[in-house]
Formats: structure tokens, C-alpha cells, sequence
């Protein structure tokens, strides 16, 4: 079984790089990083489930 993340881009991002975010749904967290970091080389946010449907909500 593969633990490997597997990472989406926000609709909210454009095209042009540069300013992009990506998601990685878990059953228990939602893990966000910006989309120039790799788990590697960069930081990510992790945030429950219900907290993402939340901050989400604003956006409607």
C-alpha cells in the first residue's frame, strides 16, 4: 500500500505559476503546501477535515 501523498492544485490558481496552492486529501487531514515546495524542500500545513470545509466556506 502506497503512503505517498497525492497532490491537486487549488481551483483558485491560475496559470501562470507563481502563486499556487495544492491540496492533499487525507480521511484525517487535509495537507496544503505551495505548489513551487516538494514534502522535500519545503513546508506544508496540515488542517483537519472540518477546518478546511470551514476556511472553504468563505470562498462561496
Amino acid at each position: 500500500m502506497s503512503t505517498a501523498l497525492q497532490w491537486f492544485k487549488s481551483s483558485y490558481s491560475g496559470d501562470e505559476g507563481g502563486q499556487c496552492l495544492e491540496v492533499a486529501p487525507t480521511l484525517h487531514t487535509i495537507h496544503i503546501r505551495d505548489s513551487k515546495n516538494t514534502p522535500e524542500d519545503g513546508p506544508t500545513l496540515q488542517v483537519t477535515p472540518a477546518t478546511w470545509i470551514a476556511f472553504t466556506a468563505c470562498f462561496k
